[in-house]
């Protein structure tokens, strides 16, 4: 019997400091998010992070928490329930971090007599401490309490036509009654030798302004090429001019070399240079999070506005929109109907 596991990244399970270092420890703590030896990570995570961030990062969930939860988790939730409403295998939904974990999941659908998995990382673009560490979780889990279960991941879809066309729906109907200057896709940011470690030709990535546009099999598993191709399709999509557009990278961590230009800094650099009206969309995330909802949509517009922006229109994540549903459901048939990888990962 086939079943879906829908997977985020995961959240606390409240905004007490107590949880949210809980849920930081986890986190941090995961080798493909801060991918230096152990005793450096535990150094930096329970030594320093531990002891600063999480009042801060309380005080951050504070301001987005809803009355039914997170964001994040509500938003899934709700995702799950549409989709589980258009189809007639099993759809669970767990967390990469948290008290939903990967282990509850995949548990709660063999319960149902599920044999067969589909697990569907709700990331469009691969990284390591997103797609990666999802996969490599689930294949330790497979191994050790699971045998028996038969296991797919959903590769990124950050390039598939459906996608790009609910995405670039969703920006078009924000953006209808807007008057914007720029429009800038923000995506989450990772170090630099994050993109260099996924290089599987382990020489083609160097992070220049030509690899990401030459081709190469090391695009299967490059972050940055593939927040690039998302902005380049979704612009040729909408038919948007050069020069009212552009790509940045947010979320930094740390004093290593990040993926650039820097979100923050572009918000202010465009505020600074004379732009009073510009939007913001960040397609590394299909529900809104901690992230588009407090660092982007509050910390965005304050440094817009300080540097001399009138109007910062932020266009929301996919979420649970009924045409995102229909995508995601009709990925799911096209797996139950032809048992068939390429129905649904075809590059």
């Amino acid at each position: 019997m086939k079943g879906v596991l829908l997977v985020n990244l995961g959240s606390p399970d409240s905004t007490d400091p107590k949880d949210v270092k809980k849920y930081l420890d986890e986190f941090l703590m995961d080798p493909r998010v801060i991918d230096v030896p152990y005793w450096l990570r535990a150094f930096l995570v329970k030594g320093i992070i531990l002891n600063t961030r999480p009042k801060k990062s309380a005080e951050a969930y504070q301001r987005i928490w809803w009355k039914e939860g997170s964001p994040l988790i509500v938003i899934s939730a709700r995702l799950q329930q549409k989709i589980q409403e258009k189809t007639t295998v099993p759809i669970a939904l767990a967390m990469r971090y948290g008290s939903m974990t990967l282990k509850k999941g995949l548990q709660e659908l063999v319960d149902k007599g599920v044999d067969d998995v589909l697990v569907i990382p709700l990331y469009p673009q691969f990284a390591m401490a997103t797609t990666e560490t999802i996969d490599v979780k689930v294949d330790e889990l497979k191994k050790e309490f699971f045998p028996q279960l038969q296991i797919t991941s959903l590769p990124a879809f950050f390039h598939k036509p459906e996608y790009i066309e609910v995405l670039s729906k969703s920006i078009s109907e924000k953006l209808e009654h807007v008057d914007y200057e720029h429009l800038l896709f923000s995506y989450h940011g990772v170090p630099e030798r994050h993109i260099r470690k996924s290089d599987i030709t382990k020489s083609h990535c160097k992070i220049d302004q030509s690899c990401c546009v030459t081709p190469s099999p090391a695009h299967q598993f490059c972050y940055r090429h593939q927040c690039l191709k998302t902005t380049d399709l979704v612009a040729k999509k909408l038919n948007l001019q050069p020069g009212t557009f552009s790509t940045s990278f947010q979320s930094r961590l740390g004093f290593d070399p990040w993926l650039q230009p820097y979100t923050d800094r572009t918000i202010e650099r465009m505020g600074l240079n004379g732009t009073k009206k510009m939007a913001i969309v960040t397609p590394a995330f299909v529900s809104d999070c901690l992230e588009t909802l407090e660092e982007i949509a509050m910390e965005g517009e304050e440094i817009f506005h300080e540097a001399g922006g009138k109007e910062f229109t932020v266009i929301p994540c996919l979420n649970d929109r009924d045409d995102w549903v229909e995508v995601l459901t009709g990925w799911i048939d096209s797996w139950r109907i032809t048992d068939l990888k390429t129905a649904i990962a075809t590059h």
